[in-house]
């Protein structure tokens, strides 16, 4: 490379200082493959199960096909026109809510090989195998923190967390929320608005199971939400037609004990109770009448408001592992040493380079 100067790098004397270094860069070669497979080879493999799911959109295609066409360039506005606050673009969301995880932590889990028995927050607390190369790291660590540490302990105990909530953890189950966040990922496609949720664990098995699990879970939210006020209008309805039904009941027995004990009895003031203890009793039965409409017609609009999901495709167990990619690592720890293998051999021909390159601007 020339400059009005004539100052150059000549290329052919860098190739010439790497050929005379091509033992350094078969050095460097050997030791990175060989640390690289020290470290990723003990690293717990992770397998990951995934689920896809096309959920019942609720509320009104605003514009006709004008949503439709909008999806295609990736823009949602059948969120907009509808009247559901938590719509599927949301849900990713919902799963870094802390109650969301914590709900998870009763479901029971059976490791493949059947050895282990237990619900999920043991599991992840106590049965995660770690790298042997940093046994010693977390054996330190862990001493220290029992040391220092006089937080409460949470305990499991028959499915129940005595003493966990998600409005006040301790560190460790806080730092535990988060590993269990970062093994469960949720996206939604913006165009089609299908939802795909994976889950990693380090056994097969338990991550088919919580990958179905999560997706019960996400249902059961989704349906609790969108049902609510369908749910309430339903107890109302319930509450007052059973105090429209005692009310009936009371008036037919008044009305009735009347009728009873007044036979043969033609008197005015007799006729004049009687009816209106028989208007009372109309009424009674209108309102009765009216609070069972009312209850049926609830139960169809809870039906209505229930969503349904669609399972694209089921959780089958994975047979490959997803994590971590050994050989892609150790390729990239050979690229990146022969990198940084470059920049020391030609820092005097790189410093060269800027310099001249400073001039040239």
């Amino acid at each position: 490379m020339e400059t009005k100067n004539n100052e150059y790098i000549d290329l052919r004397d860098v190739a010439r200082k790497l050929w005379k270094s091509k033992k350094l860069f078969i050095k460097v070669w050997v030791i990175t493959f060989v640390l690289s497979c020290v470290w990723i080879l003990p690293q717990p493999r992770l397998y990951q199960s995934e689920v896809k799911l096309a959920p019942e959109i609720g509320g009104e295609d605003i514009g006709g096909g004008l949503s439709s066409l909008a999806s295609s360039f990736g823009v949602n506005l059948g969120a907009m026109g509808g009247q559901d606050a938590i719509y599927p673009e949301l849900y990713p969301q919902l799963f870094e809510s802390p109650e969301f995880i914590v709900g998870l932590y009763p479901i029971h889990v059976v490791t493949k090989d059947s050895t282990l028995s237990t619900d999920y927050y043991t599991y992840i607390k106590k049965h995660q195998k770690a790298n042997v190369l940093m046994a010693p790291y977390y054996f330190l660590m862990n001493k220290l923190e029992n040391y220092f540490n006089d937080e409460e302990v949470t305990v499991s105990k028959n499915g129940t967390f005595a003493n966990l909530t998600p409005l006040r953890m301790t560190r460790k189950d806080f730092e535990l929320m988060h590993v269990v966040m970062g093994r469960i990922h949720c996206s939604v496609d913006n165009k089609t608005n299908v939802i795909s949720i994976k889950v990693l664990d380090q056994d097969p098995l338990i991550s088919a199971v919580m990958t179905d699990s999560v997706c019960a879970h996400l249902q059961d939210f989704i349906i609790r939400y969108r049902t609510s006020k369908a749910n309430e209008d339903l107890v109302h309805y319930e509450k007052m037609r059973k105090e429209a039904e005692a009310e009936y009941d009371k008036a037919m027995k008044a009305y009735s004990k009347y009728c009873d004990t007044h036979q043969n009895i033609i008197l005015q003031s007799f006729q004049g109770e009687r009816d209106k203890l028989e208007n009372d009793l109309a009424i009674k039965q209108n309102m009765l009448t009216t609070m069972e409409t009312q209850l049926q017609a609830s139960k169809v609009k809870l039906q209505e408001k229930t969503p349904s999901f669609t399972t694209l495709n089921s959780v089958i167990v994975p047979v490959k592992p997803a994590a971590p990619k050994r050989m892609i690592f150790v390729l990239s720890m050979l690229v990146l040493s022969t990198i940084i293998t470059f920049v020391v051999l030609l820092r005097s021909d790189l410093t060269k380079f800027f310099i001249i390159y400073g001039k040239r601007k």
